[in-house]
């Protein structure tokens, strides 16, 4: 067996609409094409593929399980995306990777899930 990639992403969500907002109009993912599964959820896409899938209408977990640490998105537009987190009133810790000087954005999913965005060292440092 060979991995060949990353396929997707699943994080539960204890309010549909509220992680499609936050996932949707703040990071720029698109929904797309979903199976008919039995529970409520969003597949969500970073051009044609489905990078994310978003679980609803089930308890959200006490203790919940593995040690995934956070997901990263590879990400454009440094200064709209500070922008869009400012609007929504979402905190976010920005710095540069020293030795790569790539742009690491950390925040959290309205449900508490870290998201890390990387963008080019060649972005400029986003105005307050």
């Amino acid at each position: 067996m060979t991995i060949e990639g990353m396929n997707h992403f699943t994080v539960l969500s204890s309010d549909l609409e509220r992680s499609k907002t936050f996932y949707i109009n703040i990071l720029g993912l698109t929904e797309g094409e979903r199976p008919p599964f039995a529970f409520p959820g969003a597949w969500l896409y970073a051009g044609n593929q489905a990078i994310l899938h978003i679980v609803a209408g089930k308890p959200m977990p006490i203790n919940a399980p593995g040690v995934i640490d956070h997901m990263a998105f590879t990400a454009s537009s440094l200064q709209a995306v500070v922008d869009a987190l400012k609007r929504h009133g979402i905190q976010y810790d920005l710095r540069r990777l020293k030795g790569l000087e790539i742009w690491q954005l950390f925040c959290h999913d309205p449900d508490g899930a870290k998201v890390e965005l990387d963008f080019a060292a060649s972005e400029p440092e986003p105005r307050e």
